[in-house]
């Protein structure tokens, strides 16, 4: 019988202090297997050569930074007024206006082709890459494999974007080696998975490549094009701030994403809304804690879409507010 010790590569991460220290332990025979059973199958669907993808995945390196990364509990959650300050800040609201002064043309092209709002994809930009200059330092390759490979809670998800990079990689004449990303294996400006990558990024200045890292008029089109596709609508709300009348019951719906409620029904609970939309119109409602206490929004269709970029509420304010907070600017100057 194999010593299970055997089994495993046992990997230190070093913290602040070397006194401090996350192990990781690596089930070595998972990965081989798991490898293996990739191989044959994207072999067998897609006609790669065998040596040519064998040779990449065995020199692809299991991280184990990356997996003490997606692995570790969130220390806390930060509440809305902190998340917020990551985002809506001087440095990012004065980056957001020089980037879309310096990329006017490429901003106004993809906004009218895709009808988006302009600030909208400068803003999604800030806070993505803080406008393309931090799109990550790891090889896909690698947090691909590591995560489709060595992290059974999500090895279906990964291991299916695993597959879609290599497409990407042969569709678009990509080293699959060279990519740098997200530890996650997120790309580009935008940081597009690789199957939304297939499935969202344009060609937006016809040169016959789809290059989210250096080609803004690609970028800015691929991010309104992901939009679009997701079903915003030009010149339309996303939130509104309302407040609470005395018929309120008490009872806070739970954050969602989706559009549950209407705009009758939330007035009926006892929000105060200043809005000439229909009654029927979809909506949610947001409760968040605020620095001066807490905050009731309610987001509409757009709203959602936005969120389906990041599939996070918090995001989606903090991504509308710096969209509007940058307009403010820009306009100004």
């Amino acid at each position: 019988m194999k010593n299970p010790i055997q089994r495993f590569s046992t990997i230190v991460i070093l913290g602040m202090s070397s006194a401090i220290a996350q192990v990781v332990e690596v089930d070595m025979d998972m990965v081989q297997h798991a490898k293996g059973v990739f191989l044959e199958r994207v072999i067998t669907e897609h006609e790669f050569k065998r040596s040519e993808i064998t040779r990449i995945l065995d020199n692809a390196q299991i991280d184990a930074q990356i997996l003490e990364t997606i692995s570790r509990p969130a220390e806390r959650v930060l509440p809305w007024y902190e998340y917020r300050k990551i985002f809506l800040n001087d440095a990012r609201i004065h980056g957001g206006v020089e980037f879309w002064r310096d990329h006017v043309h490429e901003v106004a092209s993809a906004s009218e082709v895709y009808s988006v709002a302009p600030e909208l994809l400068v803003a999604i930009l800030g806070i993505e890459t803080y406008y393309g200059q931090r799109m990550g330092g790891y090889r896909v390759i690698d947090s691909l494999a590591t995560l489709a490979f060595a992290y059974p809670p999500r090895s279906a998800f990964f291991t299916s974007e695993l597959e879609a990079f290599f497409l990407l990689a042969r569709e678009e004449g990509i080293d699959p080696e060279e990519v740098l990303g997200s530890y996650a294996g997120a790309m580009g400006a935008g940081q597009f998975i690789s199957s939304s990558y297939r499935a969202y990024a344009v060609d937006g200045d016809a040169d016959g490549q789809k290059n989210l890292w250096g080609n803004w008029q690609d970028i800015l089109a691929s991010v309104a094009n992901y939009l679009s596709s997701h079903g915003w609508q030009w010149d339309q709300p996303v939130v509104d701030r309302v407040s609470l009348s005395r018929t309120w019951s008490g009872t806070e719906f739970p954050n969602s994403m989706n559009l549950d409620e209407t705009i009758t029904s939330l007035s009926n609970a006892g929000y105060v809304l200043s809005t000439e939309l229909p009654g029927e119109t979809p909506a949610t409602p947001l409760s968040l804690e605020g620095e001066d206490g807490q905050e009731y929004w309610i987001g509409y269709h757009n709203f959602y879409v936005i969120t389906r970029y990041n599939r996070s509420v918090m995001y989606a304010l903090a991504a509308y507010q710096l969209s509007q907070t940058i307009l403010a600017e820009y306009e100004q100057s």
